[in-house]
C-alpha cells in the first residue's frame, strides 16, 4: 500500500557519466515500494548517455537530456521545471544512493505528517555500514572555523561536534540546519518558493544553502532515521583531487559571503576569503603527497 501522497511524488536524480551507478539505483527504487514513482534523471552532457539512456527505457524512467553540465543544484531545478502541477514533493537523491525497503514511502509520511516541514533526510549509511552524518547545523563563523582548523588533527573537538551536532544519532524525528543532498525530500511548494536551488554553487554547499534558505523563510528541515538509504560514495577518493578541493573552499566562501553579507562586514569576508585560499592550498598539497606516497 503506496504512502498518502506517494504517487504526487517524483524522484529526481542528476546523471554525469553515472550509468554505472544507475541500475542498482533504480533497481532499489523498485525494491523499495510496491507502487511505481516517477524517476526523472537529469543528465549533464554525459559521455555515457547512449547508456543512460537505455536505462532509462529499461525501468521506464523519463531522461532529461540538458546538453551541457549545469552543476549539481542546477540540473536538478531544470528537471523539476518539467514536473507536472500535481507532483508536490520531489525527493532529491545521488545516482550512487540505494534505497532500502520502505524508505521512500517513510520520508513520504514523515513529509505529509509535518506541514511545516519544508525537507526531510533518512538515515545515510556509508557502504560500510556506518553513518554519515547526514543531518548537521548550519555553520556558523565560530563553529566553521574551528572546524576548519581542528576537525582533521582532533576530529572531538567542541567546534566540530557542534557543527556535526548530534541530529543524525537521533533514534526519532529530529529537527535539523541543513540535510544532505545526497538524498533529501523537499516539499514542492517551499522548494519553488524559495527558488531552488542556488546555482551560483555548481557543486558543493547547495545543500547547506538550501537549509539555510528554507529556515529563513520558517519552513523546518526534519531528519528522520526511520527512513535509511546506503551512500555508496559518500567517502569517494575523487572528492580529493585537486579541482575538487578548490571548489569546495570556493563553495565554502561562496556560502558564507551570503551569510554575512552586510556592507560592515566586509573586511570579514575578506579575512575568510584569504584563510579559506590558504586553506585550500594546503588541502591540495597534503592530498598531492598522499597521492605520490601512494604510487
Amino acid at each position: 500500500m503506496a504512502a498518502p501522497g506517494l504517487s504526487s511524488t517524483a524522484i529526481v536524480t542528476v546523471s554525469y557519466n553515472s550509468s554505472a551507478h544507475l541500475r542498482p539505483f533504480l533497481e532499489s527504487i523498485r525494491a523499495s515500494e510496491s507502487e511505481q514513482v516517477l524517476v526523472v534523471v537529469a543528465d549533464n552532457a554525459s559521455d555515457d548517455l547512449d547508456r543512460v539512456e537505455a536505462l532509462a527505457r529499461e525501468f521506464d524512467a523519463r531522461l532529461v537530456r540538458l546538453g551541457e553540465n549545469h552543476g549539481y543544484g542546477g540540473a536538478i531545478n531544470r528537471a523539476a521545471s518539467t514536473l507536472a502541477p500535481e507532483i508536490t514533493s520531489i525527493l532529491v537523491v545521488n545516482p550512487d544512493v540505494s534505497f532500502l525497503p520502505g524508505s521512500i514511502t517513510t520520508l513520504m509520511q514523515t513529509l505529509a505528517a509535518n506541514p511545516a516541514a519544508g525537507a526531510v533526510g533518512p538515515r545515510v549509511l556509508n557502504s560500510d555500514g556506518t553513518v554519515y552524518p547526514s543531518a548537521r547545523r548550519l555553520p556558523s563563523l565560530r563553529t566553521g572555523v574551528g572546524h576548519a582548523l581542528l576537525g582533521r588533527v582532533w576530529p572531538s573537538n567542541p567546534w566540530t561536534r557542534r557543527y556535526l551536532s548530534d541530529a543524525f544519532e537521533s533514534s526519532t524525528i529530529t529537527p535539523a540546519g541543513w540535510l544532505s543532498g545526497s538524498c533529501v525530500l523537499v516539499r514542492r511548494s517551499a522548494f519553488d518558493a524559495i527558488g531552488g536551488f542556488d546555482e551560483n554553487f555548481f557543486m558543493y554547499f547547495e545543500d547547506v544553502d538550501l537549509g539555510y534558505r528554507l529556515g529563513k523563510a520558517n519552513w523546518l528541515s526534519l531528519y528522520d532515521p526511520a527512513a535509511t538509504v546506503v551512500h555508496t560514495g559518500a567517502h569517494s577518493t575523487s572528492s580529493e583531487s585537486r579541482r575538487m578541493l578548490e571548489v569546495h573552499h570556493q563553495s565554502a566562501y561562496r556560502y558564507l559571503q551570503k551569510k554575512y553579507s552586510a556592507l560592515y562586514l566586509a573586511p570579514l569576508r575578506l579575512a575568510l576569503r584569504i584563510g579559506l585560499a590558504i586553506r585550500s592550498k594546503a588541502q591540495v598539497a597534503r592530498a598531492e603527497r598522499a597521492t605520490r606516497k601512494a604510487r
